[in-house]
């Protein structure tokens, strides 16, 4: 076991608690865990009631009986979300419930299920659980999006080392160090990092660019950008007004596209977990906003069934920078995990964009943001682009260019 490990997951659960989603007295606090993280289950609920939390429900999942599930289900099991969990929905979003994912799965924890199943099943659930996408995706209630090792998922990050202790200490201590646990005042840590990502955020909403140019071998994609577009950094507010950290480890600074222009070719650079399995070597051909063309070398069926969720699906809602300096970039370490791999590139989401992404985006109705040109879907989904190749460029409304990036860096 790691030195100090109990003393620093215990740190790790204050983060959570602390800045995650910054628990105060009387709030509700929804955790999302798998069963093999009890450990720090434990130390997450414990420090959100000794925060004044009013309410802890602990959601557990297992990743055989999901497997279980999607292999021999009904197949109206899997196309029919039960009404219990549109009023579980009803009930946090009543609450203001602040919301915890701790992701801890197998990359190919669904590898040899039907890709059909899962897709159906992903789709009824994208329909279910709308009124929660909606809310998380306007800031309405905090939520944030943490890790945990566990001995399938550090495999596959560590395959070189010998036992499956050696792939879950690795593991959990890069954990650590890309979420500052490893500094002696974590939490101070993480709101200087915060005002560094916003002072960029900030440089670029006053640029007020109307499109991106990016280009690197294989991507030569232009994204439009809907006027009145924000650039976020690390720290969000919700409804009340309360900070709290959407992703921990995050290095990105992100905005919406414009849906109606996005023209052009990309290339992912790094893999991607989606649904269970693994895609990898993806390329995509965009004209008027849409996906018209596309491949993979590995999991073309999943990216099929991806795009085909619905209309929105076919297009962004995400544009994120990152600078290859990073430093979950400059680990070489590819994580299989998006929670991490897009915090070490440059990346596109396929599907719904953030409705923050725009000035007064959350108070306007799916219709108007469409109509402001960002995307609506029952998904969002994260790939990654970018690399120390990538040069990426602001265009301003009188067509005049300014670079961002220049080989992968800030310029």
């Amino acid at each position: 076991m790691l030195k100090n490990f109990q003393e620093n997951l215990e740190k790790y659960a204050d983060l959570i608690v602390e800045v995650g989603v910054n628990v105060t007295a009387g709030h509700t606090v929804v955790l999302q865990i798998a069963t093999d993280q009890r450990q720090l289950a434990h130390l997450i609920v414990e420090k959100a009631y000794a925060k004044g939390a009013a309410e802890v429900q602990v959601q557990w999942s297992d990743e055989f009986v999901q497997k279980q599930f999607l292999s021999h289900a009904a197949t109206d099991r899997l196309e029919n979300v039960p009404a219990y969990r549109g009023t579980q929905v009803d009930y946090w979003l009543e609450k203001n419930a602040s919301r915890i994912s701790v992701v801890s799965s197998n990359p190919d924890a669904l590898a040899g299920v039907d890709g059909q199943r899962v897709a159906t099943n992903q789709a009824a659930l994208g329909k279910a659980l709308a009124k929660l996408r909606q809310a998380t995706q306007s800031n309405q209630v905090s939520w944030t999006v943490v890790a945990a090792a566990s001995p399938d998922w550090a495999k596959k990050v560590f395959p070189n080392l010998s036992t499956s202790e050696e792939q879950v200490d690795a593991l959990w201590q890069e954990i650590f160090k890309t979420t500052r646990i490893d500094l002696v005042d974590p939490v101070t840590a993480w709101k200087k990092h915060d005002e560094t990502l916003w002072a960029k955020a900030n440089e670029l909403n006053a640029e007020q660019f109307d499109a991106l140019h990016y280009t690197a071998p294989g991507t030569d994609l232009i994204v439009g950008l809907p006027k009145n577009h924000r650039w976020e950094g690390a720290g969000s507010k919700n409804s009340r007004g309360e900070v709290f950290m959407a992703n921990m480890p995050t290095e990105e600074v992100f905005t919406a596209p414009d849906l109606r222009r996005i023209d052009g070719v990309v290339s992912s650079t790094k893999p991607l977990s989606y649904a269970g399995t693994t895609l990898s070597g993806m390329k995509f051909t965009f004209k008027d906003g849409k996906v018209v063309d596309y491949s993979a070398e590995v999991g073309q069926d999943v990216l099929a069934k991806l795009l085909a969720i619905d209309e929105g699906a076919k297009s962004l809602g995400e544009v994120a920078l990152v600078p290859d300096p990073s430093p979950i970039s400059q680990s070489g370490i590819t994580f299989y995990n998006t929670l991490f791999d897009e915090n070490a590139s440059n990346h596109l989401a396929l599907g719904s964009a953030y409705a923050f992404s725009l000035e007064g985006g959350t108070e306007m109705s799916p219709e108007e943001l469409t109509a402001h040109g960002l995307n609506r879907s029952h998904t969002h989904v994260d790939f990654m682009i970018g690399s120390n190749k990538m040069n990426v460029d602001g265009i301003k409304q009188d067509g005049s260019i300014v670079p961002i990036f220049r080989n992968g860096d800030w310029a």
